[in-house]
């Protein structure tokens, strides 16, 4: 079974075709047409079915696709490894940041490993924190990010723990406080994240726990479109600090929430028992570099 074949598969999937797959690997559609005809052989199986608008994993082809990201990862590491030993700084880091706080917490980061470290690729994937849960969990990228609490079968390493803030139109009744409750803002139409954001758990968990409900008028993908939504006197909102303090003029009040079971807990994940590559390790390092300097960064 040649990891070249289990390549083309795993592409494949991701393009979600064998032309696009084609594209990504510098090979002709026919070739990795031939390639997938070779591995269902080895097989035994068929491991995609062939669709009008695509392609789809049979049962066996999951099955295979699972393991083909964990061979071409450990063939990465090896790779890394020995151009280590050759005192070289290659390799790739899959890093996936969640679309909230990133930028703030980060994107600083990121420009140090790309400076201590310019033969390393870096491969960003900017989502929400549940998404990258499940690329975490299916070995697509190496280290992602989400809030507490982490899954258990994913280690944790805390790199920032906020308050929440109420994000409040002009004219809201509750706009001159300075701080205020969570349940307070039951009754004001609110505008949430959209889904694959794991704050909204953290909300729905915080809702269920005081038996309340949210008169959800709007969804967004970006942190700076829900506050115009806000400023626009759409509804009300929740951010954390961290977020609020980096920007100016704000037309709007934005009171502590006082809960202290509401809190942004943000933290790096990776998967149990699976040994990192040498390029993650160094990410993780630099992490914990920033996390002992406190005062360099806002990673704590």
């Amino acid at each position: 079974m040649e990891l070249r074949h289990l390549e083309c598969l795993v592409e494949v999937v991701r393009q979600g075709g064998f032309s696009a797959a084609g594209r990504t690997l510098g090979m002709t559609q026919p070739t990795v047409s031939k390639a997938l005809g070779q591995l269902e052989h080895e097989c035994g199986a068929r491991l995609l079915d062939r669709l009008k608008e695509g392609v789809r994993l049979t049962d066996a082809g999951e099955r295979v696709l699972r393991r083909a990201k964990v061979m071409l990862a450990e063939r990465d590491h090896l790779n890394e490894e020995l151009a280590e030993l050759r005192g070289l700084e290659t390799g790739r880091l899959r890093l996936g940041l969640p679309v909230l706080g990133s930028s703030i917490l980060f994107a600083p980061l990121v420009a140090e490993y790309r400076q201590r470290y310019p033969g390393i690729e870096i491969e960003l994937r900017e989502q929400g924190s549940r998404h990258l849960e499940e690329q975490v969990r299916g070995g697509d990228i190496e280290m992602g990010a989400t809030l507490a609490p982490a899954p258990d079968e994913l280690n944790w390493l805390e790199v920032a723990n906020e308050p929440l803030v109420a994000l409040l139109p002009a004219g809201h009744p509750l706009s001159e406080r300075p701080a205020l409750k969570f349940k307070e803002l039951s009754t004001s139409p609110f505008i949430l994240f959209e889904s694959g954001f794991v704050l909204n758990i953290v909300l729905a968990k915080a809702c269920h726990r005081r038996n309340m409900d949210l008169n959800v008028v709007a969804r967004g993908a970006h942190a700076d479109f829900i506050i115009a939504l806000v400023s626009a006197g759409l509804g009300v909102s929740v951010l954390p600090r961290l977020v609020i303090e980096t920007r100016n003029k704000l037309h709007m009040r934005t009171p502590l929430i006082e809960d202290r079971d509401l809190r942004w807990i943000l933290g790096l994940i990776w998967r149990r028992n699976v040994t990192l590559s040498p390029a993650a390790d160094r990410w993780l390092s630099l992490v914990k570099k920033h996390q002992a300097n406190p005062k360099d960064s806002r990673v704590r």
